[in-house]
């Protein structure tokens, strides 16, 4: 029994090690960080997204080319997971919302990744993506109703690089304490 919940135990272990990857993966697209979207995958890694196919490094160059010229922001939101393991091999499937602004213009998408994680010297890591998008759309953007806040910016705007707010240690609400 007691073997039974260790195994159950290592294996909810496991799913969060892998779910800490993907996330990673989705804020550091969103955030322009090359670091940490390399961080959830191993170096032989290949990924396959539309037109692309290829390793971490060119994914990277290949998707932040593309986010810099198609969109002003993007949102990578992660829904649904599914898990099947075997040993140090987990499959892994990941659905996905995708927002993309482009000033004028928000594409949404949503779709799965379907993924191959290893686990080696202790660590989880990515070894193979492949990206479904399943529908798209494109809906007319508004002006954000919080843009009319006088003080909103005081705890930072966000960016598309390490000076966006989430980046901030220790985190202050410069608003809350009137903090210039």
């Amino acid at each position: 029994m007691a073997s039974d919940r260790d195994d159950r135990l290592q294996r909810l272990l496991d799913r969060q090690d892998i779910v800490d990857c993907l996330s990673r993966m989705a804020r550091a697209a969103d955030r322009l960080d090359r670091e940490l979207f390399l961080s959830g995958m191993h170096g032989d890694c290949i990924n396959s997204a539309g037109p692309f196919v290829g390793g971490p490094e060119d994914l990277w160059q290949w998707s932040l080319e593309l986010q810099q010229t198609a969109y002003t922001s993007t949102l990578h939101k992660l829904l649904n997971h599914s898990f099947d393991f075997d040993g140090d091999s987990a499959h892994v499937e990941t659905y996905y919302f995708f927002v993309g602004c482009t000033g004028e213009t928000n594409i949404l998408a949503g779709g799965r990744y379907i993924d191959r994680f290893e686990r080696r010297d202790g660590v989880w890591g990515m070894v193979m993506r492949s990206n479904f998008v399943e529908w798209t759309s494109a809906v007319p953007a508004m002006d954000s109703p919080l843009g009319e806040v006088a003080d909103i910016e005081l705890n930072g705007l966000p960016s598309r690089d390490r000076n966006d707010p989430s980046y901030q240690r220790p985190l202050v609400n410069r608003r809350a304490l009137n903090i210039p």
